[in-house]
């Protein structure tokens, strides 16, 4: 997902706040969902890398690894997926709190819904992009 360059929110939210909201939407899932998570970690960074978004398009999130639906039968002992959450990127969308909520909640299911196996192209048909 890429971040809009509408300026800084009037008081930024401190990391914590919104490393809470990350936990928040992850408490949220249903057990459905939670069930079919398998060797992955979620974490918020401050902004991606320049391998993480070479083009500087301000990511605000991103998902790296072999999706649940891509794995086959030897894939064991590999290093955990991973789903970067980016703090920096939602900010300067310069959204109200409510707002910028809902845009955290959208991105962490929008990657966690990669590591199920949904692509981008699904995603824009379901409107989770």
């Amino acid at each position: 997902m890429i971040a809009g360059s509408l300026g800084w929110l009037n008081r930024p939210m401190h990391r914590v706040e919104f490393e809470r909201i990350v936990d928040r939407v992850l408490d949220s899932l249903p057990d459905w969902v939670v069930e079919q998570i398998d060797n992955l970690i979620v974490e918020v960074a401050e902004e991606p890398t320049p391998e993480q978004d070479p083009r500087g398009e301000g990511l605000l999130g991103l998902y790296d690894g072999v999706s649940l639906h891509d794995r086959a039968g030897d894939y064991w002992g590999a290093m955990p997926d991973s789903i970067w959450i980016f703090r920096q990127p939602h900010l300067r969308l310069g959204l109200s709190r409510a707002e910028l909520e809902d845009e955290i909640r959208v991105t962490v299911l929008h990657e966690l819904a990669h590591h199920l196996g949904i692509d981008d192209q699904r995603l824009h048909e379901l409107g989770w992009d």
